[in-house]
């Protein structure tokens, strides 16, 4: 995989935060992975405002993996402004989240979610998941081309 892409996880919770990086780590994904803990921070990183006013790196990550139980702003409202605003209306959203909740998901998908994935209890399912996850959008995945 080329380390030159970045993932922006936007997580809460410090578990899943630690999960998700080591699940990345042990799948040999070896690109940057940035961390947004709410939804505001992760609006101003992807819109290098407020304390991502002169953030180094890529303009926009290959993917972003999005909680919808976010604190300030929801994953799902973040969504909704990301597919709203032309620079990020087609960036990679896959929506990471442990709710079970049919209507989650179809908000997710109305609002444009690229994927649904739903956080598995179990460390190892959890990891192998992930390993999908990074493998599938950082690897395999063509992105749509740059306007």
């Amino acid at each position: 995989m080329t380390t030159d892409k970045t993932i922006l996880l936007v997580e809460d919770n410090p578990q899943d935060e630690m999960l998700t990086l080591r699940a990345l780590r042990r799948a040999s994904v070896a690109n940057t992975v940035d961390v947004a803990r709410d939804g505001q921070q992760a609006l101003d990183y992807l819109f290098r405002q407020g304390e991502y006013a002169n953030r180094e790196g890529p303009e926009l990550p290959a993917v972003v993996l999005l909680d919808i139980g976010l604190p300030r702003l929801s994953g799902l409202e973040v969504l909704e402004r990301l597919r709203a605003d032309p620079r990020t209306a087609l960036l990679p959203i896959v929506i990471l989240t442990s709710s079970d909740e049919e209507r989650d998901r179809l908000r997710s998908y109305q609002n444009g979610a690229n994927s649904f994935v739903r956080k598995p209890v179990d460390f190892a399912e959890f990891a192998e998941t992930v390993a999908r996850l990074g493998v599938y959008w950082l690897a395999t995945n063509q992105p749509p081309p740059e306007r």
